[in-house]
């Protein structure tokens, strides 16, 4: 699979004011959120795959194991495995999200 086009995508919204495509190569699996301003904060949560949040439009509140960061277009965090995180809504975002290894248990999936 060289090539993933949106309609091929997994579709998911898990939260009020978040919905995210998906898909996955061999190692990895990748998320576009679309996180509307008045959407529901992610709750703290851990889970074994490392996790790469790459904010591509707007700001998040990210906070990674107690310590809490504004990310803007541009910025990104590396969440290591088994590390406490959650967001913070704090306006319109798009956040590509990549966890390794392959994750199979998506937020919110309709197939």
């Amino acid at each position: 699979m060289a090539f993933v086009h949106e309609a091929d995508m997994l579709k998911g919204s898990p939260l009020a004011g978040w919905s995210g495509r998906f898909f996955h190569s061999d190692n990895m699996t990748f998320a576009r959120w679309t996180i509307d301003a008045d959407a529901q904060d992610l709750h703290e949560h851990q889970h074994p795959y490392e996790e790469v949040w790459n904010i591509v439009g707007g700001k998040v509140m990210l906070i990674v194991d107690g310590a809490e960061e504004k990310l803007g277009t541009g910025a990104a965090a590396v969440v290591p495995p088994n590390t406490p995180h959650s967001v913070r809504v704090i306006g319109v975002a798009e956040v590509v999200v990549t966890d390794f290894p392959v994750r199979h248990d998506l937020p919110g999936v309709s197939r």
